[in-house]
Order: C-alpha cells, then sequence, then structure tokens
C-alpha cells in the first residue's frame, strides 16, 4: 500500500500532515546529512517520514530543483525589495550606516 508524505500547499511541498517545508529535507539531504541527522533538526518528523521525503524527492528530483531555484530566485528578489523600502523610509540611517563603514574599513588598513 502506497503512502504519500509529501503535499503541495500555499504554493510550496510540505511533509504531510507538518509544518515542516520538503525544501528544509532536501537542503540537509542534499548537504550530506543522514536521515536519522535530518531527523534531529526536526524532532517532529518520524524516521519513515523523512525516507518517504527524500524518496519523494529522488523521484521528482527534476520538477523539485526547478521548485527550489524558483523559491530562491524569489527570496532574492523579496529581500532586494525590502532593503530598496527600508532605504527610502530612512535614508539618513543608510547614509550614516556607510559612512561608519568607511571609517572602519579605513582605520583597518
Amino acid at each position: 500500500m502506497a503512502k504519500d508524505y509529501v503535499e503541495q500547499r500555499n504554493g510550496g511541498y510540505y511533509l504531510k500532515g507538518s509544518r515542516v517545508s520538503l525544501d528544509s529535507i532536501v537542503y540537509e539531504f542534499n548537504e550530506g546529512a543522514s536521515p536519522e541527522s535530518i531527523q534531529r533538526s526536526f524532532p517532529v518528523l518520524c524516521l519513515e517520514q523523512i525516507y518517504g521525503a527524500i524518496a519523494f524527492y529522488l523521484s521528482n528530483q527534476q520538477e523539485i530543483e526547478i521548485y527550489l531555484a524558483e523559491s530562491e530566485k524569489l527570496f532574492e528578489q523579496q529581500g532586494r525589495e525590502m532593503n530598496a523600502r527600508a532605504r527610502a523610509a530612512r535614508p539618513d540611517l543608510f547614509t550614516r550606516l556607510g559612512k561608519a563603514r568607511q571609517e572602519r574599513n579605513a582605520a583597518s588598513k
């Protein structure tokens, strides 16, 4: 009997019945972490769920890699937008920070 371990919701992939994203499991797995090590990072999950998530990833690797790349681009874009909004809201603060950074760099030479 086949069992589903991963579900799509809110535009992402999650381990079924949890708030843990598939991304989290995949990144650790690709860094060489064992399922047991991943479980220590996510104690809410059982080993069966982690192995199921890894099997899902390996079975759908091309699709998941595309999804991860798109997610990273979106994350970077949102970071740039937040930075631009912060700079627009407090230009005086960012001017002072820039001057302090220049002074620190000059002093360390």
